[in-house]
């Protein structure tokens, strides 16, 4: 980036200028049809009038979903516990598949798959809906049935999809841990199920690689007696090893089986999966979801947000491994025919535009990713975007965590060419679909998520249960909402204390948040991630984005260490930007800058330079894991990380 370039981004950041999109793009979208069709003059008239639940979700579910029986109510309420469209009898698979056979979409291409090598293989709707059978008729075979339990551990291939898909027909419920994830992490969670089948692959190809993924496998369920069997998929042929008690190939168990298989009608709150998510301490919470619910929530807001059209291209780039995935790469595209990218290697592999070359070869039309792959390819640099052609891009998307204002500009700027409006969504693995995010027509502000979604309600509230404005508070959900979690699994009791304790009746996000004068919502992170500093509570993330704010830096950790006087003390680890050369000047510089950006509290009193700071294989900085190393502390288990050199280069910064 050119100094002059950087100029003219810090110049946008001071104006504080406000994105709206054109008047042309806003009559095309799919949100400002529905409001012409139902009267709605404007967005604040849509919002209030989308707080009636039942009748939002009601019209929702009408236009979305194909229930086997109507509902008798839209929701029962029963704080902490809800029932979405009761009395219903439906499958997700039916809505993802069976009814896209009986139509023109059956030859539609449901997933273009690109292997990091390069090959390239294109699955229609009546291709997956045929492999979909074939499964489910094998797990069948094997014993599964409704209500049992299904781990799937596997990489970026279509067959993750369609596991998952062939567990949800014949009412199993898939439980799908990250291929990034260690033996023991896939142990401890198909021990927590009792998975009766595990599915995995014998390899798969990352950084030019094969990882052996069947290994893992094995070294998993040697400690899982419940899994009487293992299904193979074979990517790439290599050898492993066999064990003739338990293993099956997934090519030999379903090549004879039938290319029909009769959907199991499920009620419309009946478990569809077991999602766990790694917490900093304790036990995985295992997150459950559900079929009638969780479709309408997903569908909608992947509809509306993204406003996908029949001939898009859709391009989430996450890990189905994560609930990014499973609502917005598997669940939300399928039900709506659309077709999806399925990208097996790493963003900058074997080139650094890897990335870009493949939005100009398959005329990707909406990209999906997160903030630190954002970062990322800024360190790298904009030439690389510049050598491809991104002309097919019409909205652009940010995931996983807050977008620093600096990041939320380079991709407005390089990839969306100015002319791609950011959809910044807030959401969790809890919450199954995006609950904070603009629409389309939605003015935006780099690094808000601006307000709350049609039929969501949220606030900001101090400890006292009163909504706040301008301050950092908690982040909580008022009223229920489709894709909500249906508890934990086998363990109420948490449910109820980590989410429903603290305000009655009120859903606690666990993240820290302000709210402007405008009601837009700048999410500052997690609040087991706020430090605490001479009682000010202070976003980690917060510091974080304001050191990538400088032109120097690419990156940055902002950890809490113990301090005697304030509480904790700001210890932040910095990754500079090529050619830059550290220096006790440049920390000092980066003092300032901080103190200039959030204020003199917020200045880092310790600065380290990294060349790398520890990340998971989805790219979560783990502040843990940096806390511990920093503080002298046992780091435990970082064989999740995508980077385990890094943490020694914690003990080593400069």
């Amino acid at each position: 980036m050119s100094n002059e370039e950087k100029k003219d981004i810090s110049v946008l950041l001071e104006e504080n200028r406000v994105f709206k999109p054109p008047e042309e793009l806003i009559k095309q979208t799919n949100v400002k049809k529905w409001m012409d069709k139902h009267g709605i003059k404007d967005l604040d008239e849509l919002l209030e009038k989308s707080q009636d639940l039942e009748w939002f979700w009601g019209e929702m579910a009408k236009e979305l979903v194909e229930w086997y029986k109507p509902y008798d109510k839209v929701l029962e309420w029963d704080p902490p516990y809800v029932k979405w469209f009761a009395g219903a009898e439906y499958n997700i698979a039916h809505d993802a598949l069976d009814k896209h056979v009986r139509t023109e979409r059956k030859d539609k291409v449901a997933y273009i798959f690109e292997g990091e090598p390069g090959d390239v293989k294109k699955w229609t709707y009546g291709e997956l809906y045929t492999e979909v059978n074939k499964l489910a008729n094998a797990l069948k075979s094997l014993g599964v049935k409704k209500g049992d339990r299904v781990g799937i551990y596997l990489p970026m291939h279509v067959e993750l999809p369609i596991a998952m898909l062939a567990c949800a027909k014949i009412g199993a419920i898939h439980s799908v841990v990250f291929s990034g994830f260690s033996a023991t992490a896939f142990s401890d969670r198909l021990n927590d199920c009792k998975a009766k089948v595990a599915i995995t692959c014998d390899f798969f190809y990352r950084r030019g690689k094969k990882v052996s993924l069947k290994k893992q496998a094995d070294d998993a369920i040697k400690n899982s007696p419940s899994v009487e069997h293992l299904i193979v998929y074979k990517r790439t042929g290599d050898e492993v090893p066999w064990n003739e008690e338990k293993d099956l190939w997934w090519d030999e168990i379903t090549k004879n089986q039938p290319a029909e298989c009769e959907t199991e009608k499920m009620d419309a709150n009946d478990l569809l999966y077991i999602l766990y998510t790694s917490g900093t301490t304790g036990k995985p919470k295992g997150i459950q979801h559900a079929h009638g619910g969780y479709a309408v929530g997903t569908a909608q807001t992947l509809r509306w947000v993204f406003d996908l059209k029949e001939d898009d291209i859709w391009w989430c780039a996450a890990d189905i491994g994560w609930v990014t995935g499973h609502s917005y790469i598997v669940y939300a595209p399928l039900i709506l025919g659309t077709t999806s990218i399925i990208y097996e290697g790493a963003p900058a592999f074997p080139e650094p535009e890897r990335w870009w070359s493949m939005i100009e070869k398959h005329k990707v039309t909406v990209l999906y990713t997160s903030p630190t792959a954002i970062r990322a390819h800024m360190k790298l640099g904009e030439e690389y975007p510049q050598k491809c052609n991104l002309d097919s891009l019409r909205l652009l998307g940010s995931v996983g965590e807050p977008i620093n204002p600096e990041a939320w500009i380079w991709y407005h700027k390089y990839i969306g060419k100015e002319q791609c409006p950011i959809m910044d969504t807030w959401w969790q693995t809890e919450t199954g679909h995006f609950l904070i995010s603009p629409l389309p027509i939605t003015p935006l502000k780099p690094g808000s998520a601006t307000k709350p979604l049609p039929g969501i309600a949220a606030e900001v509230y101090n400890e006292e249960a009163e909504p706040i404005t301008n301050a950092g508070g908690n982040l909580v959900i008022l009223k229920p909402w489709p894709g909500m979690l249906r508890g934990l699994y086998k363990d109420p009791e948490r449910y109820e204390n980590v989410y429903w304790s603290k305000f009655p009746n009120t859903y606690l996000a666990g993240d820290v948040s302000r709210k402007d004068e405008d009601g837009y919502f700048w999410v500052q992170g997690r609040a087991d991630d706020v430090l605490n500093v001479a009682g000010h509570r202070i976003g980690n993330s917060e510091v974080e984005s304001a050191l990538v704010s400088h032109p120097k830096v690419a990156e940055a950790a902002v950890i809490g260490k113990p301090h005697e006087l304030k509480g904790e003390s700001i210890t932040a680890f910095v990754v500079l930007k090529k050619g830059v050369e550290p220096s006790d000047d440049l920390k000092k510089e980066l003092r300032e800058h901080v103190g200039k950006e959030i204020g003199k509290i917020a200045r880092p009193d310790e600065i380290g330079f990294v060349n790398d700071v520890p990340k998971t294989r989805s790219g979560k900085i783990m502040r843990r894991i940096i806390r511990a190393k920093a503080i002298g502390e046992k780091v435990g288990d970082i064989s999740t990380l995508a980077n385990p050199e890094a943490v020694e280069g914690i003990s080593e910064a400069k």
